[in-house]
């Protein structure tokens, strides 16, 4: 059992891999920290995910400019959570796109989701004195979908779906039938449910499969390249979610409190998806949120700084 609150001991910098997946498609992943996306086209760039920070994001932009002198123009906003947005100054982009659900977010619940993410994941927000004042708003918001042209290069941007928040969305890359999935898909690291919709979950990566993706780059985990990789990855992503709402569903049809179904989710699941990245920190926020749906709350509660530290005493302390 975690000893440290959520992340706050992992301290251990992770290997970075900047890696070709598609001609002008690029992954930036990092062991199980959070992944970034970069399509170059004919005039210009575009990338997906901006990093936790402006001083980590600089890195990417780096690792860019060794590829490519086009400019970036756009950076997608996957979806919300502070850990994927707050560095988005540092790209000086033309544009920032969301969804209209992500930004509806941001506006709900921007404020509170930056101060508990910072607190849970100190390693991710390295230079958090170099994130603006305020929050990162989109410049640009649609509501189903979107297309882009980099040049002669088509971009599909499409939020297809509830799943890991109610704003997810996708990046499709249709002359390379590549994918950048968000949150959505994970690759061999936790799915973090603390803002998820499990009902719908399944039902949008049925969505995502039907691209028939050649390559996906997940939103933890490595960049997936063959149709084989990329089937393991969403199936696996199917099978942590079914293992984690089955057990809160036949949890609460027991009457059972949150803290039984937590112990009965480490029973079910510690096994087969103890050793994936984040595992232990997404567990008490995952089982919350599905303790929550299973009793017929559709709309996640809010996390605070305040609430993740009560819940975390209440199920790990």
């Amino acid at each position: 059992m975690a000893a440290n609150f959520a992340s706050t001991g992992d301290t251990a910098e992770k290997k970075i891999t900047f890696g070709k997946i598609g001609e002008g498609l690029y992954a930036y992943t990092a062991e199980g920290d959070p992944n970034t996306g970069v399509i170059v086209g004919d005039d210009c760039c575009m990338v997906i995910d901006a990093q936790a920070t402006p001083l980590m994001a600089r890195d990417v932009i780096a690792r860019v400019r060794a590829v490519t002198d086009k400019p970036i123009k756009y950076v997608l906003l996957s979806h919300y959570h502070a850990v994927r947005v707050l560095g988005a100054s540092a790209f000086n982009a033309s544009e920032i796109l969301a969804s209209e659900a992500t930004r509806k977010l941001i506006v709900e619940r921007g404020e509170q989701d930056k101060a508990s993410e910072i607190g849970r994941f100190p390693r991710l927000f390295r230079g958090v004195e170099s994130v603006p004042p305020g929050l990162t708003w989109p410049t640009l918001t649609f509501k189903d979908a979107i297309t882009l042209w980099l040049g002669r290069r088509r971009v599909d941007i499409v939020q297809i779906g509830r799943g890991h928040t109610a704003g997810d969305t996708i990046a499709w890359v249709p002359d390379s039938g590549v994918m950048f999935s968000g949150d959505l898909v994970e690759y061999r690291s936790a799915c973090y449910c603390g803002d998820a919709y499990f009902s719908d979950w399944p039902g949008t990566l049925d969505r995502v499969a039907a691209y028939a993706p050649k390559a996906l780059v997940p939103g933890r985990g490595d960049a997936l390249v063959g149709t084989q990789k990329v089937g393991d990855a969403i199936a696996g992503t199917r099978a942590f979610l079914a293992a984690l709402y089955d057990t809160a569903q036949a949890s609460v049809a027991r009457n059972l409190d949150l803290k039984a179904t937590f112990k009965a989710t480490r029973a079910v699941m510690d096994k087969p998806f103890g050793g994936y990245a984040i595992y232990e920190h997404c567990l008490p926020f995952n089982v919350s949120r599905a303790f929550d749906e299973a009793r017929g709350i559709d709309h996640p509660v809010v996390w605070t700084d305040v609430r993740d530290r009560e819940m975390w005493a209440a199920l790990q302390g």
